[in-house]
């Protein structure tokens, strides 16, 4: 049986980060898209940090329901913003860096929870317990999410942003190929995750950010 309180406290700890994470990682991509040429977000209004613009049913609230009523993580997605290639001014190259934006913007945020989770530290050795624990639980969770986030969508595999970004040093004839593989993707990525491989691809380089954060802050 579900502890009422304990799952509300969850929900009270992830949901800002988790938000902010697919909320900003979308805004990401729309918004290089359109320092490039592509206004197809901007025109259709998901260059906005406000999430209800962004949310998607399944990935933003039933997903993460579902995740922190059976586990001590959560994650999800928003719905993706709309890119026009053809209106990038070098379609190839752009869209390799509208790609990148995307997990390169969640790398960012996991430092900046980094500091949230510090100053939460400070407070709590302070002795203000209640408001430094729960924004040090939160800038922890604020780390997870976003470094998990960053290196699953850098992983090359279509339609993950890694993929995209991998297409576009491909030679256009092998470009084409790779993107044959799209409609699959999810499909490898649950094969990937219920065999542990993806755990095995990702852990390291998780690990590896996690751990740079956590000493930059020092809050290993």
């Amino acid at each position: 049986m579900i502890d009422i309180n304990e799952f509300i406290q969850k929900i009270t700890i992830w949901a800002v980060p988790l938000i902010f994470a697919i909320t900003l990682h979308e805004v990401a991509h729309g918004y290089v898209a359109s320092l490039f040429g592509d206004q197809t977000a901007r025109l259709s209004g998901r260059l906005s940090i406000n999430p209800v613009k962004h949310i998607d049913p399944v990935g933003t609230i039933l997903v993460p329901l579902l995740m922190l009523s059976v586990s001590s993580f959560v994650f999800g997605w928003a719905k993706p913003v709309p890119v026009d290639w053809r209106n990038l001014h070098h379609p190839r190259r752009d869209m390799a860096l509208v790609a990148f934006a995307g997990p390169f913007s969640n790398l960012l945020m996991a430092f900046f929870w980094g500091l949230i989770a510090k100053i939460g530290l400070v407070m709590e050795t302070g002795g203000n317990v209640w408001a430094g624990t729960p924004l040090y639980l939160m800038g922890q969770a604020g780390i997870m999410i976003n470094v998990v986030l960053g290196v699953l969508n850098l992983i090359p595999l279509p339609p993950l942003d890694g993929g995209k970004v991998l297409a576009a040093f491909l030679p256009r004839r092998a470009a084409y190929s790779f993107s044959l593989i799209e409609p699959y993707g999810f499909f490898i990525l649950i094969l990937l995750m219920f065999t542990g491989l993806l755990s095995a691809i990702m852990g390291p380089f998780v690990l590896l950010i996690m751990s740079m954060i956590w000493g930059m802050y020092g809050l290993a």
